[in-house]
């Protein structure tokens, strides 16, 4: 698994489709299932910033992103930042238990059978992936380093900042 890569401009796959919409495609054929027990459906952050990490409960970096990515929806939400995670992992109580030492303020999905970590190519834990408010990927990284939040935050302010063109 390779961690510490910056992709800096969008993934082909997805360079000119908009992925609230295939998101929401994915979920309506393979519901991701939430907290509440509910479907994710992206196209509901349209107009927004939205932050999906594919993480797993066996992932270090992962435990270090998770309060990280907690301050990072308190402090830009108003602004219009979504943080979603997608745990990868197999068994439901493994992730479970990783939220009770590390809760999440955001919103987790679960994909067990991995199809959309999958559909997004994902190459290692954790990986991320910034969209923008029309709904296109505009950076990908695999990794998580504390050294770089800055660098992170400052990507994620650029998006926020940016007009929506919906």
């Amino acid at each position: 698994m390779r961690t510490g890569i910056v992709f800096k401009s969008p993934l082909e796959i997805f360079s000119k489709k908009n992925v609230f919409t295939f998101c929401f495609l994915i979920a309506g054929l393979s519901p991701l299932l939430g907290h509440a027990q509910t479907p994710l459906d992206l196209s509901q952050y349209k107009g927004k910033v939205v932050y999906v990490d594919f993480w797993a409960s066996w992932c270090g970096p992962c435990r270090q992103s998770f309060p990280w990515m907690n301050h990072l929806q308190e402090k830009f939400a108003d602004q219009g930042l979504v943080v979603v995670a997608i745990n990868v992992d197999e068994n439901r109580n493994d992730a479970n238990a990783f939220l009770k030492e590390i809760p999440a303020h955001f919103t987790v999905v679960f994909d067990p059978h991995g199809q959309v970590a999958e559909t997004y190519h994902v190459p290692g834990m954790p990986t991320t992936f910034l969209i923008d408010k029309q709904g296109k990927v505009r950076e990908s990284r695999v990794g998580f380093h504390p050294t770089q939040e800055d660098e992170y935050e400052k990507t994620v302010l650029k998006l926020l900042a940016e007009k929506a063109q919906l």
